[in-house]
């Protein structure tokens, strides 16, 4: 039977024991690991997307989403101390709730750092057009600097090309991080770390310059679109704006995936998880009460008045009218837009330096990722064991990376930063949604299994992030609800054609003997 393929978890962690990865990796790396992940595009950019949709009322956004994050987080640090391995969701949910579903998990990852990497290529791009066009007074034509229009006309996606063709700087980085990761990760290590800091130091003195500034008359009306849009809009409101907000937290879960790698996994992971999310949440809210305080974050109705989608045509034809031009909603660099409004235009040149510096690094983390995702999956035999093939002389997975760069570049390049984040949030709560189940599962069936980290009052938390992923999903916009079962259609057919057949359980093995997984390079490289 399917749904009885389980993969034991003493099993699992017996496979990875066979050819373990070095444990090189401290509390304060996985930290570092966690905040890096974490704070990029999501604040760098989506403020202004949080604006459009729920004005200064996305303060509450970033809190409702970040409560939903520490509820998966006590989750994900449950089942991560447990089965110290890589795999994050996927691992996790092969051992507690068998093959069919983790594959169903592993494939919603893919979905959640691949077009993660394209949100964030498209959120550089952002500020190095507006850095360059500070700095020296040139721009791309539209055409050049912009991708289509999507829009949902009944069942089929239709485009609008008349705003823009192809995010040409978002291609381009997309590829430029394929090709290091291709050749090779370890001369970027010693930059990683710093840009961390870099990107913490960014958004102090932004708090810092703009707080004295604040203006509390920007603050109203506090929730212009209420909670859950107005006139029957949906994805608006502080609550649509949480469930694309979402978003700028997903990147904690890249410390789960370090776990194979970590000193003392049992205490690390969790520490790691839950202080990395408290750290980037608290930037968050000052950030963003920064921005609000310092020019206003109200949005701009289309042509009819009525609210308009991030992204949308509406929405690009309300921001080329004069008076909405330099609104913080409108902006593709919003932090040092704000920075330039309140007259700090060298720091906020800084700033979107500091963007084109950094911003990259997030790209490649989540294209690391799923290329790890990738692996452990080939290495259940759920793919081909080629995926995860090891170039001879730069010692990469280069066929998964080369395959991961070219769907991520070509998705950067023609779809808007709103619509990826929807996305990639999409199948994020989905992965979420399941490790809280599997925590649940599994305390029924093993209740005697050490656990080194145990959720507290877990009948509670884990219901409660179940609920809540459930939540933001609902309130996410109907096109990004739509992605996530037709890619896991794909996914079931790849499965039932490939993976059911040649996976490693059902045939039988209950370890696998990987070949050259200590060839790959390891997290330490890049962290």
């Amino acid at each position: 039977m399917i749904f009885g393929r389980i993969k034991p978890v003493d099993a699992i962690i017996r496979t990875a024991e066979k050819k373990a990865l070095v444990r090189s990796l401290g509390l304060g790396q996985l930290v570092l690991l966690g905040v890096g992940a974490t704070i990029g595009t999501g604040i760098f950019v989506l403020t202004a997307a949080a604006a459009q949709k729920a004005g200064p009322g996305m303060l509450l956004s970033f809190v409702i989403a970040g409560s939903i994050c520490a509820l998966a987080a006590l989750c994900y640090s449950e089942l991560a101390a447990m089965v110290p391995v890589s795999g994050s969701a996927y691992t996790y949910s092969y051992a507690v709730i068998g093959e069919l579903l983790a594959w169903m998990v592993g494939w919603a990852l893919v979905l959640e750092y691949a077009v993660s990497a394209s949100a964030v290529s498209v959120g550089w791009s952002g500020y190095f057009m507006g850095l360059l066009e500070s700095i020296t007074g040139f721009a791309l034509p539209q055409a050049l600097s912009r991708g289509p229009v999507w829009s949902m006309n009944g069942v089929l996606p239709s485009l609008d090309f008349s705003h823009g063709v192809i995010n040409l700087p978002a291609f381009l980085i997309a590829l430029a991080v394929t090709s290091l990761l291709v050749l090779g990760t370890r001369e970027s290590a010693r930059f990683n770390a710093i840009f961390v800091v870099v990107k913490i130091a960014a958004l102090t003195a932004f708090i810092a310059l703009t707080i004295p500034v604040l203006d509390t008359g920007n603050f109203s009306p506090f929730a212009p679109n209420g909670w859950f849009g107005t006139g029957g809009a949906h994805g608006f409101g502080i609550v649509g704006a949480a469930a694309s907000i979402f978003f700028a937290y997903i990147g904690f879960d890249a410390v789960s995936t370090a776990a194979e790698e970590t000193k003392n996994p049992q205490r690390n992971v969790p520490l790691a998880l839950i202080g990395s999310l408290a750290i980037c949440t608290v930037f968050y809210v000052a950030v963003a009460a920064g921005a609000i305080g310092a020019m206003g974050a109200q949005p701009v109705p289309g042509p009819d008045g009525a609210a308009v989608m991030p992204g949308s045509a509406g929405f690009v034809e309300a921001c080329l009218l004069p008076a909405n031009r330099e609104a913080l909603v409108c902006s593709n660099e919003a932090l040092a837009h704000v920075l330039r409004a309140i007259n700090w235009p060298v720091v906020g040149n800084a700033l979107g330096l500091i963007a084109n510096l950094a911003l990259p690094s997030v790209v490649l983390m989540m294209m690391y990722g799923q290329t790890r995702i990738f692996f452990v999956m080939a290495r259940d035999g759920l793919l081909p064991e080629k995926l995860a093939r090891i170039h001879p002389r730069f010692g990469t997975p280069h066929v998964v990376t080369m395959v991961t760069g070219v769907f991520v570049a070509t998705v950067a390049a023609v779809l808007p930063i709103g619509q990826l984040a929807d996305i990639s949030n999409s199948g994020t709560l989905f992965a979420f949604f399941m490790v809280a189940v599997a925590v649940l599962v599994l305390r029924i069936r093993e209740p005697g299994r050490k656990r080194p980290f145990r959720v507290p009052f877990v009948w509670i938390v884990a219901p409660a992030s179940i609920g809540g992923c459930l939540f933001l999903f609902a309130n996410l916009p109907v096109d990004a609800q739509l992605v996530l079962p037709i890619w896991g259609g794909i996914g079931l057919i790849i499965y039932f054609l490939y993976g059911y057949r040649r996976s490693h359980v059902g045939r039988g093995l209950a370890e696998i003997h990987e070949r050259d997984a200590d060839a790959r390079p390891h997290l330490k490289d890049i962290a």
